[in-house]
């Protein structure tokens, strides 16, 4: 769920109330953010706590960031880490609005723990290598974040760690970047986190994540972000060319290896920064294994909260409706004891038993598709999960690999060097003989000959090294290449069975939906049954002890569907 800006005033929100996709009541808007509003929710069937984010009106009219916004959530669903929101569900609703439904966290970015001052470097790290465990997943399944900044992660107690991290927004930045709605070479993000790639107008790389890593670590050591400027073409000016300050000149605590790390991720090329996440997650257990095994001093204040328990539902379960039912049919006995009851007042007693019986058996259907809905969730959890992990070792194999190829080819350029001197003596040398020869000087003589066959000698054992190490850095690569075959082929196969999965759920979530909304109709004719019941009776002395007690549900069902009822006409 993402940190959004709350309200400045609590205007009336109409689509409190609503329910989304035919399962997801909207119960608290939580505030607004850069791509729409989000709301806390309530899944109408197993009762559970979410949040919806409807994406901004003025993008829901693109068709074509329609699709994308649903291509990029679903890609993003299917890395499937625990240091990443997990998204519960995205789509359309029957208005055709787009929303992403995800877990719901309570927390606290790392933008407002930053705002509190430099944190310890363990806890730094400790953040820090929770966000990289989860971009090298992302990445090693095909999926760049693009926008990574301090407002996009979260802080939250899980299982009683604090300072658990979850990393939001996965692939939605693409949506504000569509060549289609501005000419080539805009640049689109945070400018304060921006690569120098992308601050030249190019596309995000996962190597642009590791650079917003090293300014979201910068951040958290010092306190404010590196490159800061008045105007935004500055900043991106900077991002392209400054160098950032050094951290030790502004921490003295700092270790060397933090700065050697930051410095490294805010290389201006690309292919000076680590090779990928793997790289940088194995020098960040090194650098937590060289600190202090002493946990960090957080003030209670400082760690945010426990999530609280959900709040309850608003209207009581059909298991309810029948003993209302009795209720009204007692009251009905009790006025018109000797006599028959109105037409009306028999109709809806009479209806109010018909509408609990169709409720029930509906509630029971509904429940039986849920829990295969769940299962189907939980076996493409699973499986998400299983290829992740595959793709995980097989990248971190190949990182390793391509690194040792290149430590092969450095070695073999160094020995280049010696090898090029060698040869430029030799020439030397043998030019120096030739013309010693032609001049039939005395100064020539059997050691210079033995110099020469040194050189010649020493030549080719250069020669050899460099072919040696070319050798192994080509059989690294081509083992490397292999493993990344391997990759691809699970991306491709997660790609497949995730396309079967969200197939299997869009159908049953539709057969959900719309047998949801038939249960809706029975809520609402149900609580005009009673309301027509109530309205009656009320002014029956005998009646008024029953009525108070089936009053105060009937009220919650009433302002329920009273919102839902202004919703429909106000669209």
């Amino acid at each position: 769920m993402a940190k959004p800006k709350k309200l400045s005033s609590r205007r009336q929100d109409t689509y409190l109330g609503k329910v989304i996709a035919g399962r997801y009541r909207l119960e608290e808007q939580l505030g607004e953010g850069g791509m729409g509003v989000v709301y806390r929710a309530r899944h109408i069937l197993i009762d559970r706590v979410v949040a919806v984010k409807l994406i901004r009106p003025d993008l829901r009219s693109e068709t074509h960031l329609r699709a994308w916004m649903l291509r990029e959530a679903r890609a993003a669903n299917r890395v499937d880490h625990a240091h990443i929101v997990d998204i519960h569900d995205v789509g359309e609703t029957d208005d055709n609005e787009l929303y992403l439904v995800m877990e719901y966290l309570v927390g606290d970015s790392l933008a407002s723990q930053i705002n509190k001052g430099p944190m310890p470097i363990t806890r730094a790290v400790d953040i820090l290598e929770q966000m990289c465990a989860a971009l090298a997943r992302a990445h090693d399944l095909g999926v760049v974040h693009r926008d990574l900044k301090s407002d996009n992660i979260m802080l939250v107690v899980r299982g009683g760690r604090h300072d658990y991290v979850k990393i939001l927004d996965f692939g939605l930045a693409a949506l504000a970047r569509d060549p289609r709605l501005a000419p080539k070479g805009s640049v689109f993000g945070t400018p304060e986190y921006m690569s120098p790639e992308q601050a030249r107008g190019e596309d995000a790389t996962a190597s642009s994540d590791l650079y917003a890593l090293g300014i979201l670590f910068f951040e958290m050591l010092v306190g404010y972000l590196p490159f800061r400027a008045k105007t935004r073409d500055a900043l991106l000016e900077m991002q392209r060319t400054a160098l950032p300050p050094a951290v030790r000149s502004l921490r003295k605590d700092a270790p060397q290896s933090a700065e050697t790390i930051i410095l490294k991720l805010l290389e201006k090329d690309p292919a000076k920064r680590f090779r990928d996440g793997h790289h940088l997650q194995e020098e960040l257990k090194a650098f937590q294994r060289s600190l202090p095994s002493m946990p960090w001093d957080v003030k209670l204040s400082d760690v945010p909260a426990s999530p609280p328990p959900p709040p309850p539902a608003r209207s009581p379960g059909v298991v309810e409706w029948s003993q209302r039912a009795a209720n009204f049919s007692r009251l009905v006995a009790r006025v018109y004891s000797n006599s028959s009851a109105p037409a009306e007042i028999q109709s809806a007693a009479d209806r109010m038993w018909d509408l609990a019986a169709k409720a029930s058996r509906l509630e029971g259907e509904l429940s039986s598709q849920s829990r295969k809905l769940q299962t189907i969730e939980r076996r493409g959890r699973a499986l998400r999960a299983e290829i992740g992990r595959k793709a995980e070792e097989l990248a971190q194999e190949e990182s390793r690999a391509m690194r040792e190829a290149g430590t092969e080819r450095q070695r073999g350029q160094k020995i280049g060097e010696h090898l090029q001197q060698a040869k430029q003596d030799y020439e030397e040398m043998h030019q120096r003989v030739n013309a010693l020869q032609a001049e039939a000087s005395s100064e020539l003589s059997p050691q210079m000959f033995e110099r020469l066959g040194e050189l010649r000698g020493l030549t080719q054992v250069y020669q050899r090294v460099i072919a040696d190490h070319e050798g192994r850095a080509q059989k690294r690569e081509a083992y490397a290449a292999g493993l990344r075959k391997q990759i691809q082929d699970l991306r491709a196969q997660l790609r497949r069975y995730s396309d079967i999965l969200e197939n299997d759920l869009s159908a049953g979530r539709d057969r959900i939906a719309e047998r949801t909304r038939e249960a809706l109709d029975y809520e609402k004719s149900f609580i005009d049954a009673s309301t027509i019941l109530v309205r009656h009776f009320r002014n029956y002395p005998e009646c008024r002890q029953l009525l108070e007690e089936i009053g105060r549900e009937d009220e919650l069902m009433r302002e329920a569907h009273e919102s839902r009822d202004t919703i429909e006409k106000a669209s």
